[in-house]
């Protein structure tokens, strides 16, 4: 099968947590920057699968190569389930670091700060015709403070402490965050299904 997937995506730190866990296989991970294509079709849904499967279809209809999409978020218990599948545009034109505040201000007299890291990645091939979705989540509290000396990391990860590794994202080593985070497991997965297709 061919080994070449675009990743229908623009955020660096997204690709690379991908190609760190599909080029070891052997897979080559072309961006949207790399083929000079990006999203036209509105992120509309209400739904990460929804969000997910819109981006990869949009990309598919552009290129010959399988296609893997994204659509991630995090989820706060107390905020039902708020910045959801609005947490990449919730804000927009403002710093993470700014949106990290906010978040950490609307949880300020609440005692449940629990929240979820949530991602369902799409894995699109026309050409085979299979289309697949995979959920990771990962489990923890959004902390009391932005993490101040972050060395990994982007987006929520300075509030975000996950129960698995027992400290923020941004604390985290790639390999630690691969591991255990929401895009890591998904990704394992996506691993995994890539395994079992044929030549």
């Amino acid at each position: 099968m061919n080994k070449t997937i675009v990743f229908a995506s623009t955020n660096e730190g997204k690709i690379r947590e991908v190609k760190e866990m599909l080029e070891p296989m052997g897979y080559t991970i072309l961006s949207l920057k790399d083929l000079n294509l990006e999203v036209t079709h509105p992120e509309d849904a209400e739904t990460f699968e929804g969000n997910s499967k819109i981006k990869a279809e949009d990309i598919a209809s552009k290129c010959d190569y399988p296609v893997l999409s994204d659509d991630s978020g995090l989820m706060i218990d107390a905020l039902d389930g708020f910045p959801g599948v609005h947490s990449a545009r919730w804000m927009e034109g403002h710093s993470y670091d700014e949106k990290n505040q906010v978040l950490i201000d609307m949880l300020k007299d609440k005692p449940n700060k629990k929240a979820s890291y949530v991602t369902v990645i799409t894995y699109l091939d026309k050409k085979r015709g299979i289309e697949k979705c995979f959920l990771g989540t990962n489990n923890g509290e959004i902390a009391s403070t932005i993490d101040p000396n972050p060395i990994n990391g982007f987006g929520y990860d300075p509030v975000f402490y996950s129960y698995d590794l027992k400290k923020t994202f941004s604390q985290a080593t790639p390999e630690e965050k691969d591991a255990c985070s929401h895009r890591g497991r998904a990704i394992k997965d996506v691993a995994k299904f890539l395994s079992t297709l044929e030549d």
